[in-house]
């Protein structure tokens, strides 16, 4: 137990590598792989829970691990632990639809996050998932904020080339689901605190999380 006197104990160390996330999409692997090396990326986790696709076969694990090796990019695969379609029937809600934020309290999530970070240590690192839009994905509803928590932003790459900060997101997620306008609303923004801004975006991932994330086929 801390004594009163005692000092604080140091915050954890914030890893020193760049955490990116991105979206194989319908693009060509070759198109890929440009916008990861233009970021220097030199890792790629592979957070799909099947790492398969059968309309673009590019991106089956397999091709895809050879091609980044042949461009210096490492490959690890976490979708096990990380992943967006759990086997576990209790991190579903009662319509079936995954639960990011049970799934997000899970021992397997959290170590499966430990080594996403904890590889920043050696490597400027690219979550990859299937949608190019990180609010459309598990990637930047379900781990991205988890890694925010830890001090570690996200900077989200577009097949586009562009890229997006995790707060640049997170403002387009308030509009998308309204949090916006009742932060913003006459009645409520001389008010507004800091504690009301978490709420309010903690809603609004549970708002798109309704949206976007995997559902059962129930029987």
């Amino acid at each position: 137990m801390q004594r009163e006197n005692d000092a604080p104990p140091p915050p954890s160390p914030v890893p020193s590598g760049r955490l990116y996330s991105i979206g194989h999409s319908n693009q060509e692997l070759p198109q890929l792989v440009a916008l990861l090396l233009k970021a220097e990326v030199t890792a790629v986790a592979d957070v799909r829970s099947s790492p398969y696709s059968r309309r673009l076969p590019q991106f089956n694990r397999e091709a895809l691990e050879l091609e980044l090796k042949g461009n210096g990019i490492a490959y690890i695969f976490l979708g096990d632990l990380l992943g967006g379609r759990p086997c576990d029937r209790e991190l579903y809600d009662a319509d079936g639809r995954v639960d990011y934020e049970r799934v997000r309290k899970t021992v397997a999530f959290r170590h499966g996050l430990e080594r996403l970070l904890g590889g920043l240590d050696d490597h400027r690192i690219a979550m990859l998932c299937s949608e190019d839009d990180p609010l459309d994905c598990h990637r930047g509803l379900m781990i991205s904020p988890a890694a925010k928590q830890q001090g570690v932003s996200s900077l989200h790459l577009r097949k586009d080339g562009s890229a997006e900060t995790m707060e640049a997101m997170e403002r387009r997620l308030l509009d998308e689901t309204g949090g916006t306008a009742r932060r913003d609303g006459p009645l409520f923004a001389a008010l507004w605190t800091e504690e009301d801004d978490r709420a309010a975006l903690a809603e609004a991932y549970r708002a798109m999380n309704r949206r976007k994330g995997f559902r059962l086929e129930m029987e």
